[in-house]
């Protein structure tokens, strides 16, 4: 692929990522948003904004790449012939959207063949955006933009440690996350994605997850690994495909949670 392609890519990348905002932004914090939820048992919440934004996001990427896939949250995946497949998620977070809280984020990944190659992670309302790969770390925010970049963090006593939910995937994958946790400095929780793009701008060390979809993940792997960052699956695998997730900023840190995690059946 040569630079005039990967240009391309990135351009209309970030031009999803703003038809998103306009959307998302549209039902953020109004009275009236009617939340629906996808499941009968567990509360797993939709919104109109869920919807239109996805909606938005795959017609813009069809009228520029009709022949690439799309594989997203809210709609049927579009099976492509080039390769490449647009792996989306409108609103990462949606009960934090609900809430009226700042912390979700619209994903977008760019996979080529499996692996992801370029990811986004917007938060419109505040304005920041963390974007990588194609050789582009960046965030840009309110006060400008700045390259992204990992701390230096090596050891997981001085680390800060995140998760979106306390009560993590099963009893034995929260069995994992604390083992992990009892090591850290630090352990916050409920970010969403919002965690993994403080993760590629320096200010957290460490995310356990599982549970994980597809188009939960694919967007921080590109991010976090163009920041110099690590992710895998809990026994040091591609991750792309979800499930168990472990993001550090660093391989020597990485390798410590690994260890521990990797005990986990």
């Amino acid at each position: 692929m040569n630079k005039l392609e990967k240009d391309q890519l990135i351009k209309l990348a970030h031009a999803v990522a703003d038809v998103a905002r306009v959307e998302t932004l549209k039902y953020f914090r109004i009275s009236s948003l009617t939340v629906e939820s996808k499941e009968d048992i567990l509360f797993d919440p939709v919104t109109i904004a869920d919807r239109r934004a996805e909606k938005a996001m795959r017609e813009l990427i069809e009228l520029n790449r009709p022949n690439d896939g799309i594989l997203g949250e809210e709609y049927p995946p579009k099976i492509g012939s080039t390769g490449f497949t647009w792996v989306l998620d409108p609103i990462d977070g949606t009960r934090g959207y609900i809430s009226g809280t700042p912390t979700w984020g619209t994903l977008i990944a760019l996979n080529h063949k499996g692996t992801s190659i370029f990811g986004i992670i917007d938060q419109p309302y505040i304005n920041e955006r963390f974007s990588g790969g194609f050789d582009e770390k960046l965030f840009s925010g309110p006060f400008g933009e700045k390259n992204l970049g990992v701390s230096k963090v090596k050891e997981l006593r001085k680390a800060v440690l995140f998760s979106t939910y306390p009560e993590i995937g099963s009893k034995t994958e929260l069995e994992g996350f604390k083992q992990v946790a009892k090591h850290c400095k630090l352990t916050r929780y409920g970010l969403d994605c919002y965690a993994y793009g403080l993760l590629a701008l320096g200010h957290i060390d460490v995310i356990v997850e599982a549970g994980l979809k597809a188009y939960d993940v694919q967007a921080p792997i590109a991010v976090i690994k163009a920041a110099g960052g690590n992710v895998t699956n809990w026994i040091g695998g591609p991750a792309e495909e979800g499930g168990r997730v472990l993001a550090t900023c660093n391989s020597q840190l990485h390798s410590k949670a690994l260890n521990i995690l990797k005990l986990i059946t």
